[in-house]
Protein backbone atom coordinates (compact mmCIF):
# COMPACT_ATOMS: atom_id res chain seq x y z
CA UNK A 1 0.00 0.00 0.00
CA UNK A 2 2.54 2.51 0.94
CA UNK A 3 4.32 1.47 -2.35
CA UNK A 4 1.60 2.50 -4.39
CA UNK A 5 1.36 5.42 -2.66
CA UNK A 6 4.90 6.71 -2.93
CA UNK A 7 4.62 5.48 -6.84
CA UNK A 8 1.39 7.73 -7.38
CA UNK A 9 3.70 10.29 -5.36
CA UNK A 10 6.35 10.23 -8.19
CA UNK A 11 4.32 9.88 -11.06
CA UNK A 12 2.08 13.32 -9.56
CA UNK A 13 5.51 15.15 -8.93
CA UNK A 14 7.08 13.94 -12.58
CA UNK A 15 3.98 15.31 -13.86
CA UNK A 16 4.09 18.96 -12.01
CA UNK A 17 7.61 19.18 -12.61
CA UNK A 18 7.36 18.71 -16.70
CA UNK A 19 4.34 20.84 -16.85
CA UNK A 20 6.54 23.67 -14.78
CA UNK A 21 9.09 23.10 -16.82
CA UNK A 22 7.78 23.42 -20.51
CA UNK A 23 5.88 26.39 -19.12
CA UNK A 24 9.21 28.05 -18.23
CA UNK A 25 10.77 27.05 -21.55
CA UNK A 26 7.63 28.49 -23.33
CA UNK A 27 7.62 31.47 -21.31
CA UNK A 28 11.43 31.73 -22.17
CA UNK A 29 11.13 31.49 -26.13
CA UNK A 30 8.24 33.63 -25.81
CA UNK A 31 10.01 36.76 -24.03
CA UNK A 32 13.03 36.25 -26.89
CA UNK A 33 11.02 36.14 -29.80
CA UNK A 34 9.04 39.47 -28.14
CA UNK A 35 12.67 40.82 -28.00
CA UNK A 36 13.67 39.67 -31.61
CA UNK A 37 10.54 41.01 -32.70
CA UNK A 38 11.30 44.83 -31.01
CA UNK A 39 14.90 44.71 -32.47
CA UNK A 40 13.67 43.69 -35.86
CA UNK A 41 11.31 46.52 -35.77
CA UNK A 42 14.02 49.11 -34.58
CA UNK A 43 16.57 48.13 -37.17
CA UNK A 44 13.91 48.51 -40.08
CA UNK A 45 13.38 52.13 -38.23
CA UNK A 46 16.47 52.58 -38.27
CA UNK A 47 17.16 51.86 -42.43
CA UNK A 48 13.70 53.85 -43.24
CA UNK A 49 15.39 56.99 -41.47
CA UNK A 50 17.34 58.05 -44.14
CA UNK A 51 16.49 60.63 -46.69
CA UNK A 52 16.78 60.82 -49.91
CA UNK A 53 16.56 64.58 -51.47
CA UNK A 54 14.86 64.86 -54.76
CA UNK A 55 16.16 68.12 -56.22
CA UNK A 56 13.98 70.08 -58.96
CA UNK A 57 14.70 72.22 -61.68
CA UNK A 58 13.73 75.96 -61.67
CA UNK A 59 10.64 77.13 -63.14
CA UNK A 60 8.59 73.79 -62.68
CA UNK A 61 4.43 74.36 -63.09
CA UNK A 62 2.63 72.56 -60.37
CA UNK A 63 1.46 70.00 -62.65
CA UNK A 64 4.90 69.30 -63.17
CA UNK A 65 5.71 68.79 -59.30
CA UNK A 66 2.34 66.69 -59.39
CA UNK A 67 3.96 64.43 -61.99
CA UNK A 68 7.13 64.28 -60.49
CA UNK A 69 5.80 63.45 -57.30
CA UNK A 70 3.07 60.75 -58.78
CA UNK A 71 6.49 59.31 -60.69
CA UNK A 72 8.11 59.27 -57.03
CA UNK A 73 5.17 57.43 -54.78
CA UNK A 74 4.93 54.74 -57.82
CA UNK A 75 8.41 53.44 -56.68
CA UNK A 76 7.13 51.04 -53.95
CA UNK A 77 10.64 51.52 -52.40
CA UNK A 78 9.60 54.92 -50.95
CA UNK A 79 7.85 55.23 -47.48
CA UNK A 80 7.34 58.74 -47.32
CA UNK A 81 7.14 62.34 -48.92
CA UNK A 82 7.59 65.57 -48.53
CA UNK A 83 7.55 68.55 -50.92
CA UNK A 84 10.22 71.50 -49.48
CA UNK A 85 10.52 74.72 -51.15
CA UNK A 86 13.60 76.81 -51.39
CA UNK A 87 12.03 79.71 -49.41
CA UNK A 88 11.52 77.28 -46.83
CA UNK A 89 15.30 75.78 -46.65
CA UNK A 90 16.23 79.45 -46.88
CA UNK A 91 14.62 80.39 -43.69
CA UNK A 92 16.80 77.14 -41.98
CA UNK A 93 18.12 77.97 -38.94
CA UNK A 94 20.99 75.89 -39.55
CA UNK A 95 21.41 76.81 -42.88
CA UNK A 96 21.70 80.76 -42.14
CA UNK A 97 23.87 80.11 -39.24
CA UNK A 98 26.46 78.59 -41.55
CA UNK A 99 26.19 81.15 -44.82
CA UNK A 100 24.73 84.16 -42.81
CA UNK A 101 23.99 86.38 -45.54
CA UNK A 102 27.00 86.81 -47.60
CA UNK A 103 25.60 84.38 -50.45
CA UNK A 104 22.27 86.70 -51.14
CA UNK A 105 24.46 89.80 -50.91
CA UNK A 106 26.65 88.28 -53.66
CA UNK A 107 23.91 86.68 -55.82
CA UNK A 108 21.06 88.60 -54.93
CA UNK A 109 18.49 85.57 -55.34
CA UNK A 110 18.26 82.26 -53.50
CA UNK A 111 20.54 79.50 -55.32
CA UNK A 112 18.57 76.54 -53.59
CA UNK A 113 15.96 74.36 -55.37
CA UNK A 114 12.72 73.13 -54.36
CA UNK A 115 13.11 69.38 -53.65
CA UNK A 116 11.15 66.47 -52.44
CA UNK A 117 12.65 64.89 -48.74
CA UNK A 118 12.11 60.85 -49.33
CA UNK A 119 12.32 58.31 -46.64
CA UNK A 120 13.01 54.86 -47.86
CA UNK A 121 11.46 51.29 -46.70
CA UNK A 122 13.63 48.22 -45.75
CA UNK A 123 13.92 47.25 -48.66
CA UNK A 124 16.35 49.92 -49.47
CA UNK A 125 18.96 47.56 -47.62
CA UNK A 126 19.18 45.78 -51.41
CA UNK A 127 22.33 47.97 -53.29
CA UNK A 128 20.91 46.93 -56.51
CA UNK A 129 17.36 48.36 -55.50
CA UNK A 130 18.47 51.65 -54.05
CA UNK A 131 20.90 52.15 -57.14
CA UNK A 132 18.30 51.28 -59.53
CA UNK A 133 15.83 53.60 -57.63
CA UNK A 134 18.33 56.55 -57.61
CA UNK A 135 18.68 56.17 -61.11
CA UNK A 136 15.42 56.13 -62.31
CA UNK A 137 14.55 59.36 -59.89
CA UNK A 138 17.40 60.83 -62.12
CA UNK A 139 15.80 60.18 -65.49
CA UNK A 140 12.84 61.77 -64.23
CA UNK A 141 11.94 64.66 -66.03
CA UNK A 142 12.39 67.99 -64.16
CA UNK A 143 14.26 66.93 -62.05
CA UNK A 144 17.79 68.37 -61.37
CA UNK A 145 19.75 66.12 -59.08
CA UNK A 146 19.44 63.11 -56.52
CA UNK A 147 21.47 62.92 -53.56
CA UNK A 148 21.84 60.43 -50.53
CA UNK A 149 24.63 59.85 -48.16
CA UNK A 150 25.63 56.42 -49.88
CA UNK A 151 28.22 55.56 -47.32
CA UNK A 152 25.70 56.01 -44.28
CA UNK A 153 23.59 54.20 -45.85
CA UNK A 154 26.03 51.35 -46.65
CA UNK A 155 27.33 51.50 -43.44
CA UNK A 156 24.04 50.94 -41.55
CA UNK A 157 23.00 48.31 -43.90
CA UNK A 158 26.22 46.10 -42.78
CA UNK A 159 25.53 46.74 -39.56
CA UNK A 160 21.95 46.48 -39.25
CA UNK A 161 22.38 42.80 -41.64
CA UNK A 162 24.98 41.43 -38.84
CA UNK A 163 22.05 42.42 -35.69
CA UNK A 164 20.01 40.68 -37.72
CA UNK A 165 22.35 37.78 -38.18
CA UNK A 166 23.24 38.00 -34.44
CA UNK A 167 19.51 37.91 -33.28
CA UNK A 168 18.47 34.85 -35.42
CA UNK A 169 21.30 33.18 -34.46
CA UNK A 170 20.97 33.71 -30.81
CA UNK A 171 17.31 32.63 -31.16
CA UNK A 172 18.09 29.61 -33.14
CA UNK A 173 20.51 28.26 -30.53
CA UNK A 174 18.43 28.87 -27.91
CA UNK A 175 15.23 27.24 -29.55
CA UNK A 176 17.49 24.04 -30.20
CA UNK A 177 18.72 24.35 -26.66
CA UNK A 178 14.94 24.71 -24.98
CA UNK A 179 13.44 21.61 -27.17
CA UNK A 180 16.38 19.70 -25.63
CA UNK A 181 15.15 20.54 -22.01
CA UNK A 182 11.45 19.84 -23.13
CA UNK A 183 12.32 16.55 -24.58
CA UNK A 184 14.42 15.31 -21.60
CA UNK A 185 12.17 16.88 -18.55
CA UNK A 186 9.15 14.30 -20.55
CA UNK A 187 11.47 11.44 -21.45
CA UNK A 188 12.16 11.28 -17.63
CA UNK A 189 8.40 11.60 -16.95
CA UNK A 190 7.62 9.02 -19.11
CA UNK A 191 10.60 6.84 -17.48
CA UNK A 192 9.21 6.91 -14.28
CA UNK A 193 6.22 5.13 -15.87
CA UNK A 194 8.16 3.00 -17.24
CA UNK A 195 6.99 -0.60 -15.27
CA UNK A 196 3.45 0.59 -16.06
CA UNK A 197 3.96 0.59 -19.63
CA UNK A 198 5.68 -2.92 -19.45
CA UNK A 199 2.60 -4.24 -16.98
CA UNK A 200 0.66 -3.41 -20.08
CA UNK A 201 2.69 -5.12 -22.50
CA UNK A 202 2.84 -8.14 -20.78
CA UNK A 203 -1.09 -8.10 -20.47
CA UNK A 204 -1.43 -8.18 -24.04
CA UNK A 205 -2.31 -3.86 -24.60
CA UNK A 206 -2.06 -2.59 -27.99
CA UNK A 207 0.31 -0.06 -28.58
CA UNK A 208 -2.65 2.67 -29.37
CA UNK A 209 -4.21 1.32 -26.09
CA UNK A 210 -1.15 1.99 -24.03
CA UNK A 211 -0.53 5.36 -26.01
CA UNK A 212 -3.90 6.91 -25.90
CA UNK A 213 -4.22 7.74 -22.23
CA UNK A 214 -0.44 8.97 -22.34
CA UNK A 215 -0.95 11.23 -25.24
CA UNK A 216 -4.63 12.59 -24.05
CA UNK A 217 -2.95 13.78 -20.92
CA UNK A 218 0.14 15.45 -23.06
CA UNK A 219 -2.15 17.83 -24.55
CA UNK A 220 -3.44 18.24 -21.43
CA UNK A 221 -0.38 19.37 -20.08
CA UNK A 222 0.63 21.50 -23.18
CA UNK A 223 -2.85 23.28 -23.03
CA UNK A 224 -2.04 24.17 -19.36
CA UNK A 225 1.63 24.59 -19.97
CA UNK A 226 0.91 26.74 -22.97
CA UNK A 227 -1.91 29.10 -20.91
CA UNK A 228 0.23 29.48 -17.82
CA UNK A 229 3.44 30.84 -20.17
CA UNK A 230 0.69 33.04 -21.73
CA UNK A 231 -0.25 34.20 -18.40
CA UNK A 232 3.36 35.21 -17.33
CA UNK A 233 4.10 36.57 -20.49
CA UNK A 234 1.50 38.83 -20.87
CA UNK A 235 1.69 40.27 -17.48
CA UNK A 236 5.82 40.76 -18.17
CA UNK A 237 4.46 42.80 -21.38
CA UNK A 238 1.51 44.41 -19.61
CA UNK A 239 4.22 45.44 -16.70
CA UNK A 240 7.32 46.52 -19.70
CA UNK A 241 4.32 48.92 -21.56
CA UNK A 242 4.00 50.31 -17.72
CA UNK A 243 7.38 50.93 -17.61
CA UNK A 244 8.45 51.58 -20.82
CA UNK A 245 5.37 53.15 -23.02
CA UNK A 246 7.35 53.41 -26.16
CA UNK A 247 7.49 49.04 -25.97
CA UNK A 248 3.84 49.54 -27.36
CA UNK A 249 4.90 51.47 -30.35
CA UNK A 250 8.26 49.11 -31.31
CA UNK A 251 5.79 45.50 -30.97
CA UNK A 252 2.70 45.55 -32.18
CA UNK A 253 -0.66 44.24 -30.34
CA UNK A 254 -1.20 41.65 -32.82
CA UNK A 255 2.51 40.43 -32.59
CA UNK A 256 2.05 39.95 -28.81
CA UNK A 257 -1.67 38.20 -29.33
CA UNK A 258 0.52 35.85 -32.39
CA UNK A 259 3.01 35.18 -29.48
CA UNK A 260 0.69 34.26 -27.40
CA UNK A 261 -1.19 32.04 -29.20
CA UNK A 262 1.96 30.27 -30.41
CA UNK A 263 2.78 29.72 -27.03
CA UNK A 264 -0.68 27.35 -26.38
CA UNK A 265 0.47 25.90 -29.64
CA UNK A 266 3.79 25.28 -29.29
CA UNK A 267 3.02 23.81 -25.46
CA UNK A 268 0.46 21.41 -26.80
CA UNK A 269 2.77 20.50 -29.96
CA UNK A 270 6.14 19.94 -28.12
CA UNK A 271 4.36 18.38 -25.26
CA UNK A 272 2.52 15.39 -27.57
CA UNK A 273 5.39 15.15 -30.28
CA UNK A 274 7.95 14.44 -27.55
CA UNK A 275 5.92 12.43 -25.31
CA UNK A 276 5.25 10.11 -28.34
CA UNK A 277 8.79 10.09 -29.02
CA UNK A 278 9.18 8.85 -25.13
CA UNK A 279 6.21 6.32 -25.08
CA UNK A 280 7.44 4.32 -28.76
CA UNK A 281 10.95 3.88 -27.32
CA UNK A 282 9.50 2.16 -23.85
CA UNK A 283 7.12 0.27 -25.82
CA UNK A 284 9.18 -1.11 -28.34
CA UNK A 285 11.82 -1.78 -25.57
CA UNK A 286 12.62 -5.57 -24.71
CA UNK A 287 10.69 -6.29 -20.94
CA UNK A 288 14.11 -7.79 -19.80
CA UNK A 289 15.63 -4.42 -20.62
CA UNK A 290 13.54 -2.29 -18.64
CA UNK A 291 15.24 -2.94 -15.44
CA UNK A 292 18.46 -2.23 -16.80
CA UNK A 293 17.31 1.56 -16.58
Amino acid sequence: MKDDKRLKRKVRNSYIVSTVSITLVLFLLGSVGYLMVAAMKVADTLQESIAVSVELENGLTDADRERIAGDLTAEAIVATIAYVPKEEKLEDAEFRKMFESQFEEILGENPLLDSYELTLTAASEERELLDGFIAAASRIRGVDRVSYPALLAERLHATVGKIRLVLLLFGGALLAISLILVSNTIRLAIFSKRYLINTMKLVGATKWFIMRPFLASSITQGILSGLAAAGLFALAVYGLNETIPELTNIAAAEKVALILGSMVAGGILLSLLFTAFALNKFINMKSNKIYLY
